[in-house]
């Protein structure tokens, strides 16, 4: 039975009798599907740092942007996403975003077969590769549904914290299948040394690229004959009420992430530099976000019929300004986690993988360093980290209160964030910057766990201030303002990169933590809390 007309977990009856073997099928089917949305999203870290091995003929800032595009994009789709539930169902959502990701797993495979494939084509297949960021709205409204509140912590949780692992899956598996030819297609030669989790591979050597692609379609469609045949939706007045047929449910959801679609586009052609992009200067980034926010949700709510009531009702969201609080705090979390999952090896690849000297008085990073450390081979340490501990930080919310967690997590990141800056700098100048890799590696890996435990307590403290009906809602949207954070990190990398400045970006970074800790502090422990450590 595919749709559940009954549905009370808070029930604790129902919950031992019926509840909890359905919430946890449908829980255990979620998580890889989520894991792979995460990968195809995320994917350009990698595929970015081969590009540069290979020698595709594509500036080091201009690869940046292929993670940015992608990272703006999935984060806009969460928006429409964030309501897909109560309109289309869970099953009926989780299947189709699912098998959705095909599409540019399938173009990315087929464009990394020629080192002349234009820019814009790379930049293409970066914005349908935000279809597996958006999944995680959808993804953590669905599941937050099937579990008593006081179980979501942990729910939640495994979901999200496993989701996550996409990005550590894919930063392992991806590097792995480029060694051997398992889907066909030409090899092509390594200019630079390359590496897997095993260890180095020399210049000279055979890769498959292409395969970066290719692979996901290996658990892509499993996961959606499964989530088709063993997931549900609940029918219920107040989940999805009124679905309607499986055809008209995928029909409004890819209507609204048309609208998505639409709004990244137009944000995406101001921001991004000639010949794709009008090239605006990089200030506007900041109201170009909160621009593409307002009007995806200004042309959500122009859609006609059935789908603009159902949405009016969700929109209450909106009149709740613990919604506006949480979107902040959660991007401290969420936000820096995809951002730097997004960015780290390129990073690591641009800083370490580089002599930078002085010629003619003038600072050059162009250098090859072959001392130093593969990007490939370290670039899934960090997210392995932030994504496995995200369960704990659930689990430590549910004993110690989300918003005191929080507040721990922010004094954490604020150290390390002015940490890495101080290794960012030394080796961003330096002739021999592997003499600083150990503890900037260390110092990151501070961080990510820090957002790890944040991202747990944070999307426990949403379940606790809403209403039930609000709170599938209000963590999708959250969710969408903190993965701008796949956007902002790695583009704030690329320009500060460009002006031989990366520090600054975690100084600027260190400051909007500052500012959160402040926020989580006054509205959830200080003496005025209307909830107190929810």
């Amino acid at each position: 039975m595919t749709d559940l007309k009954k549905w009370d977990v808070e029930d604790e009856g129902f919950w031992n009798s019926q509840g909890k073997s359905i919430a946890n099928r449908n829980l255990w089917i979620s998580i890889p599907s989520l894991l792979c949305g995460f990968a195809v999203w995320l994917y350009w870290g990698i595929i970015t740092v081969q590009m540069l091995n290979l020698g595709f003929e594509i500036d080091k800032a201009d690869l940046f942007t292929l993670s940015a595009i992608a990272g703006l994009t999935g984060a806009t789709l969460r928006i429409p996403s964030s309501f897909f539930i109560r309109l289309a169902g869970g099953r009926n959502t989780i299947f189709f975003t699912t098998a959705l990701l095909m599409i540019p797993a399938i173009g990315t495979g087929i464009a990394l077969q020629d080192k002349d494939t234009p820019l814009w084509t790379f930049q293409l297949l970066a914005f349908l590769s935000g279809i597996g960021g958006g999944n995680f709205a959808s993804s953590m409204s669905n599941i937050s549904f099937f579990f008593p509140k006081k179980q979501q912590g942990l729910a939640l949780g495994l979901n999200a914290g496993l989701g996550n692992v996409g990005v550590t899956t894919m930063q392992i598996l991806v590097p792995l299948v480029m060694t051997f030819g398992i889907f066909g297609g030409d090899a092509m030669i390594l200019e630079n040394s390359s590496g897997t989790l095993i260890g180095k591979i020399p210049a000279g050597s055979e890769t498959y690229i292409h395969n970066a692609g290719y692979v996901w379609l290996l658990f892509l469609i499993p996961l959606a004959v499964a989530g088709w045949f063993g997931m549900n939706n609940i029918r219920t007045q107040d989940v999805s009420p009124d679905i309607g047929s499986p055809l008209s449910a995928m029909a409004k959801i890819l209507g609204l992430l048309l609208i998505g679609f639409l709004t990244a586009a137009i944000g995406l052609y101001i921001i991004l530099p000639a010949p794709t992009g009008m090239g605006a200067p990089s200030w506007v980034k900041w109201p170009l976000i909160l621009a593409i926010l307002f009007f995806t949700v200004m042309l959500m709510k122009m859609v006609p019929g059935d789908i603009k009531t159902n949405l009016q009702r969700q929109f209450k969201i909106f009149e709740n300004k613990h919604t506006w609080i949480m979107s902040v705090i959660y991007t401290m979390t969420f936000g820096s986690f995809i951002g730097y999952s997004a960015g780290f090896a390129l990073a690591i690849k641009v800083v370490f993988g580089y002599q930078h000297v002085m010629v003619d008085g003038v600072m050059t990073h162009n250098l090859i360093n072959i001392a130093g450390p593969s990007a490939l081979m370290y670039a899934w340490t960090g997210p392995f980290i932030g994504a496995f501990i995200r369960p704990v930080g659930g689990w430590m919310a549910d004993k110690m209160g989300g918003a005191r967690v929080t507040q721990y997590v922010s004094i954490v990141m604020i150290a390390s964030a002015l940490g890495v800056a101080y290794y960012l700098k030394a080796a961003y100048q330096s002739a021999s910057p592997e003499e600083y890799f150990v503890p900037f590696l260390g110092l990151f890996f501070i961080l990510f766990a820090a957002t790890g435990i944040g991202n747990g307590s944070t999307f426990r403290t949403i379940a606790m201030v809403f209403p039930k009906e609000q709170a599938g809602p209000a963590l999708g949207w959250t969710s969408a303002v903190a993965a701008y954070g796949a956007f902002v990190i790695p583009k704030v990398f690329g320009e500060q990169i460009k002006l031989a400045t990366p520090e600054m970006a975690l100084y600027g970074f260190a400051l909007f933590y500052l500012g959160c800790l402040l926020l989580n502090w006054w509205f959830y422990l200080g003496p005025k809390a209307e909830f107190k450590n929810p």
